[in-house]
């Protein structure tokens, strides 16, 4: 039976977020293509999982044996991420940007399962190879040529961090000028925006297809 990691991170919820409404979409296609598969879902905004402690960091260098109490209980809570990643034939992600970055929450899962030796820097790593599909939103536009590119630190952490430490199969679906509607002196890029989430739609029903 197949699996799919579905992590959400936004703040907002249901249809107000764009990312949220663009996984979901892939979700069901997904499960359309996949009869009787599973889904398991994580939303970080709703039950963030906690940061990255000197316990939980240091216990996965050790040997079990050798843990405290406190390292063994935070290292358990990373195991339990870990395996849910670990489990996935298909991962999407909904990644909006907040302050030029992702969001906090997002940030603090990838910490807790990046694990050298397991998910990183180990041939036997389960993660690699894994399709992963990353539905970032964006309130302008950040696309190369635009003034705001060189503050674009989505797609370039999360390619680094996907691809560059996980080795995963990573593709990203960006949604821009989701703020167009709301703000009257952009207006005018109503238009594109509206393109824009169309054919996130669009490339999240493909890449469901192919995961």
């Amino acid at each position: 039976m197949a699996t799919l990691l579905h992590i959400d991170s936004s703040a907002f919820a249901g249809q107000a977020s764009t990312s949220r409404a663009v996984t979901e979409a892939f979700r069901r296609t997904w499960l359309e293509e996949h009869p009787g598969g599973e889904v398991i879902y994580r939303d970080l905004a709703a039950e963030p999982v906690p940061h990255i402690t000197a316990d939980a960091h240091t216990a996965g260098s050790l040997d079990p044996a050798e843990h405290t109490e406190e390292q063994a209980r935070a290292f358990a809570e990373r195991l339990a991420l870990i395996a849910e990643l670990e489990a996935a034939d298909a991962v999407v992600i909904g990644a909006p940007m907040y302050n030029f970055s992702v969001p906090s929450s997002l940030k603090a899962w990838l910490d807790q399962v990046i694990l050298i030796g397991r998910t990183a820097g180990s041939p036997e790593s389960k993660v690699k190879g894994t399709p992963v599909t990353v539905v970032t939103s964006r309130g302008g536009s950040y696309a190369p040529g635009t003034p705001r590119a060189p503050h674009e630190h989505v797609l370039n952490y999360l390619e680094s961090v996907l691809s560059v430490i996980f080795e995963m199969e990573t593709a990203f679906i960006v949604a821009d000028l989701t703020l167009a509607a709301h703000i009257p002196a952009m207006e005018h890029l109503v238009p594109l925006g509206e393109q824009s989430r169309a054919d996130a739609f669009e490339a999240a029903a493909k890449a469901a297809r192919a995961a």
